[in-house]
């Protein structure tokens, strides 16, 4: 079973501590919600996790394999992360070219390409705007484009930071929906939020950073 682990992580922004001698496990195959105030270090563990901010001391364990100090290119193909804003992280012009933009960069065939679009367009509900351009898109609409593109290289473990910001309750139970499907093929989920009603509707267990 994959588990991600924390051991005596610390971490500083401006000399303030964030995060001192954190200790923590996540299921690799669960969906944990990490929720608290501002401030209180959610945002800064997911990007810990991911690479994007490095340790001032302790490990992180990905299976075993600390990757502490592993670089973007190698957690990327394992992690994906949803930042706050979806739209950094939209590329191309249409829904369609942007899905299949990471593959295009790793030179994988047009076949396999499409195949994978069709399927992330089922996965995540993009019928109605697969060729519409990705600017015009509402935020929710932005927010499942941006999971559609990190599925399309197919990650382990998924990071959702804050993704019902700015949704409605139909796009928030459309995420769901999704993130449930997502989770039925062994992907784990870091999912970091306020939203105390959907964490409670789609994460199998909450950590309060608060009792960390």
């Amino acid at each position: 079973m994959k588990q991600l682990k924390f051991e005596n992580i610390s971490f500083k922004y401006r000399k303030k501590d964030i995060i001192n001698d954190l200790n923590l496990t996540l299921d690799g195959k669960k969906c944990t919600a990490l929720v608290g105030p501002n401030g209180s270090g959610k945002t800064t563990i997911g990007k810990l996790l991911m690479g994007i901010l490095k340790p001032e001391g302790g490990c992180i364990y990905y299976d075993d394999l600390d990757i502490s100090n592993n670089n973007l290119s190698y957690l990327g193909g394992r992690i994906g992360y949803l930042f706050q804003n979806p739209a950094k992280q939209i590329f191309a012009v249409t829904v369609r070219d942007d899905l299949g933009f990471p593959l295009r960069m790793n030179g994988e065939k047009e076949e396999i390409i499409h195949k994978k679009i069709d399927s992330m367009t089922d996965l995540f509900h993009l019928e109605k705007i697969i060729d519409s351009k990705c600017h015009l898109l509402s935020q929710g609409e932005k927010q499942r484009v941006a999971l559609a593109s990190i599925f399309m290289r197919e990650p382990e473990y998924l990071i959702l930071d804050e993704p019902t910001t700015s949704l409605d309750q139909v796009r928030k139970e459309m995420l769901g929906q999704s993130l449930k499907k997502v989770k039925e093929k062994g992907v784990g989920i870091l999912l970091i939020s306020h939203d105390k009603k959907f964490v409670e509707s789609y994460a199998d267990e909450i950590i309060e950073m608060g009792d960390l």
